[in-house]
């Protein structure tokens, strides 16, 4: 592989995860900054929103990105794929810094969309730092949020696993990106409670960079309560886990399965929250 080649692979992992956090961040200022508290608010804001705009934006990123790359847009992803798809070890890190870089530019460009409404809103940057990054609900026990985790982002490597596998009736190319999208919806729907379903080291810990370094306070990077590790160790280990569960447990009965195939590169995009 050329240089350039993995340059180029690397600018489109950062500019997908970056069109990843421009909307699912955006979602969140557009509901914590200009929501009216409404019960069943639609327009404005609400959790519905919330999901939609994260789903949104990862179809966007794989579009983007996954001719180019793959469109793993997420550190997990590209472990996992090393690990049993054959992807090259040598692209890992690379890939894994393109992408938080991309979640950390993506955050800063919707910080300084909405920075008067930032302080007007929260004008001592000291309560809404949860736009761009999660925290915990139960910060006292945090295996509650590592379980949490470690469940939502196996569940994401099982299913786009298993919805771009060409021996499993895969989703047509051009349709692909929409059901990953819908899988992050689900996701999200279902477990956002108590981590904030990050599901995606890069797209928490980059934009967690960016508020610490922007001046918010309660950043859980160098407030005191070093949140930061759980969104970024629990998706690794589950990430590995449902790939695992799909490629042990489901791949190698698929019609077709050969001990080729089991090891051979995905030609599929495959990119996460």
């Amino acid at each position: 592989m050329k240089t350039g080649a993995l340059w180029g692979e690397c600018l489109a992992e950062l500019i997908g995860t970056a069109i990843i956090l421009l909307f699912g961040a955006g979602v969140c200022a557009m509901v914590v900054l200009f929501g009216r508290g409404a019960g069943g608010e639609i327009v404005h804001g609400g959790y519905t929103n919330i999901t939609l705009g994260w789903g949104i934006g990862v179809t966007m990123g794989v579009y983007v990105a996954g001719k180019v790359s793959g469109a793993h847009l997420n550190p997990a992803v590209t472990l996992a794929l090393a690990l049993f798809r054959g992807f090259p070890w040598r692209k890992v890190i690379p890939y894994s810094l393109a992408q938080t870089a991309g979640a950390l530019i993506g955050a800063a460009l919707v910080f300084f969309n909405y920075r008067e409404q930032f302080m007007k809103f929260d004008p001592l940057l000291e309560r809404t730092a949860g736009i761009f990054t999660t925290f915990p609900a139960f910060p006292g026990t945090p295996q509650v949020g590592f379980f949490d985790q470690v469940l939502g982002t196996a569940l994401l490597l099982l299913l786009v696993l298993a919805v771009t596998d060409e021996r499993n009736q895969a989703v047509g190319g051009n349709l692909a990106p929409v059901v990953i999208g819908l899988i992050v919806v689900g996701i999200g729907v279902s477990f956002g409670a108590l981590h904030g379903y990050a599901i995606n080291p890069a797209r928490d810990f980059g934009p967690r960079v960016f508020v610490t370094l922007a001046g918010f306070r309660n950043n859980g990077l160098t407030d005191g309560t070093y949140v930061f590790w759980v969104p970024v160790v629990a998706p690794l280990v589950g990430g590995v886990l449902g790939a695992a569960v799909y490629e042990k447990a489901v791949r190698r009965f698929l019609p077709g399965a050969t001990p080729s195939a089991e090891t051979a590169p995905s030609k599929h995009s495959v990119a996460v929250r």
